[in-house]
């Protein structure tokens, strides 16, 4: 059975070689569906064979992800991020095991994140297991906000090998995401009319920090492992900050 890789792209000139390189040999179509990205992405696309760049206004994570699966002709789609790779051991054993893809099973693999150059091996952040290899026919992203997720009526299996995610090029830019998410959390619980108290408010903050940097052992990654536990507690109070802000609108 073929594989179609499909990436959503906005801007991601520093990161979309490496993810197309590592997918050379691996798959038999490559899609970006890009939202009218201003820097040079969609030259560095070109420049790859086998590659369907389509331009499209953002319309969300799982609708996007879901749009440009539809306009894939393969059986299977393995989907990326531009700021992700194969590894090479990945590589191999996607090449292998395609050869008994049948249509009835999806596939996960462990994703290793690393910020600014550092791999985070606890912290909760690995193995970070994620299905991204799946049947087109029987799989589909929902969600509205944020945190899309792969709904598939498909067995799973795991195929040995690391997605590396290269998710920020420093503690700065990882804390400006994580509140970007947060925000959108906020408007997803607002959505559902939650409401959150002040006990459970700072309660969950301060966990937040402790299963992070202690029961998932944060310390083991060091000063990185810290930073991560503290980004998370103050994006997690941000978020419940712009609910109540929401709520009082």
């Amino acid at each position: 059975m073929t594989i179609t890789a499909v990436i959503i792209t906005k801007n991601e000139a520093r990161n979309i070689a490496r993810c197309l390189d590592s997918l050379q040999g691996v798959v038999d179509e490559i899609i970006v569906l890009d939202a009218f990205s201003t820097d040079n992405t969609q030259d560095i696309c070109q420049r790859y064979p086998s590659l369907r760049f389509i331009q499209r206004e953002w319309g969300g994570y799982a609708a996007s992800k879901n749009f440009a699966n539809a306009q894939a002709t393969s059986d299977y789609i393995l989907s990326l991020d531009a700021d992700e790779m194969l590894s090479l051991e990945l590589q191999k054993n996607i090449t292998k095991a395609r050869l008994t893809f049948d249509g009835s099973t999806a596939y996960q693999f462990n994703r290793l994140n690393y910020i600014a150059q550092h791999p985070i091996h606890h912290s909760g952040w690995y193995p970070d297991r994620k299905v991204r290899l799946f049947p087109k026919r029987t799989s589909e992203w929902i969600g509205v906000f944020a945190h899309e997720t792969l709904q598939t009526s498909a067995q799973r299996s795991t195929i040995k090998g690391d997605v590396w995610h290269f998710t920020s090029p420093s503690f700065q830019q990882m804390a400006e995401k994580q509140f970007q998410y947060a925000e959108l959390g906020a408007q997803e619980l607002y959505k559902k009319d939650k409401h959150i108290s002040f006990i459970t408010h700072y309660g969950k903050v301060f966990f937040k920090f402790f299963s992070i940097y202690i029961l998932k052992m944060g310390f083991l990654d060091g000063l990185a492992g810290f930073k991560i536990a503290g980004i998370s507690a103050q994006a997690l109070h941000y978020k419940f900050v712009t609910l109540n802000a929401l709520h009082k609108v």
